[in-house]
């Protein structure tokens, strides 16, 4: 899987005695975890996620959050979730074939006594390959529950008000479109919680949420590290699972 649901109330509920190396280890073993689909093994996970200096806080939430089993460490809950993202891919395909039996898709391609035409080659998109454009989109397809549909223009235009320092959006690629969908209906299923989870409700959360943001110097650049560099966020680096849940948290707050 390339990508998982991620929910900020849930997680942080869990993890709130975590430490910040701590907190980094389990996102990393759980989109390890999730970009495998298999169990991990103890030896050399440190290094696989990119931690060989932090092996005892590795394997202190390895065996805390993931279950031993004979293969190695699994995680049931994420086990559930790739089970079911791969029965809705076959769910997809078997309903494709059916639809490709009854002639429906293919006389709608090429109708009866036409000329045959060339065939059409989809070729899936890959890491290499995002589609990439400059104009963003209004919003998105409906969807079949009752969150609210993601308002990407409105978010960025949210962003760039409250944070005019900050990098601005030129480009809006498929990648930076699923975390800001994902990031948009993680608020909205927190807001249906308490009140009616409406457009207007998420998007005076969003603006809030920059406002918070704008707070903090060193998310602004107005801190400078060991180097006379100062570090400044963009949008694509704040809907970042990880970095979402800690600038809600406050650890960007500090300084």
């Amino acid at each position: 899987m390339h990508y998982y649901q991620f929910h900020i109330g849930d997680y942080k509920s869990h993890t709130h005695h975590l430490s910040l190396i701590e907190d980094i280890a389990y996102r990393r073993l759980l989109d390890h975890y999730y970009l495998h689909e298999v169990p991990i093994k103890q030896r050399d996970i440190a290094r696989q996620i990119g931690m060989r200096d932090y092996e005892q806080e590795v394997l202190t939430v390895l065996d805390e959050f993931f279950t031993s089993a004979e293969d190695g460490f699994i995680h049931p809950r994420a086990d559930a979730e790739i089970a079911k993202f791969k029965e809705f891919i076959e769910a997809g395909k078997r309903g494709a074939a059916k639809r490709w039996s009854k002639g429906s898709i293919r006389e709608a391609i090429s109708p009866p006594n036409a000329t045959p035409i060339a065939t059409i080659n989809h070729k899936p998109i890959t890491n290499n390959q995002e589609d990439t454009y400059i104009c963003p989109p209004d919003g998105e397809p409906e969807a079949k529950d009752s969150l609210p549909v993601c308002q990407h223009k409105a978010v960025m235009d949210l962003y760039h008000q409250h944070l005019p320092t900050l990098r601005r959006v030129e480009v809006w690629n498929e990648t930076r479109k699923g975390y800001l969908k994902q990031r948009w209906r993680e608020v909205a299923a927190d807001i249906g919680q308490s009140r009616p989870a409406t457009q207007e409700a998420v998007l005076e959360w969003w603006a809030g949420f920059f406002q918070h943001i704008n707070k903090s110097k060193f998310l602004t650049g107005k801190v400078n590290s060991k180097d006379g560099r100062a570090f400044v966020a963009d949008l694509e680096w704040i809907i970042k699972p990880s970095n979402f849940a800690k600038i809600i948290e406050g650890k960007y707050h500090g300084t």
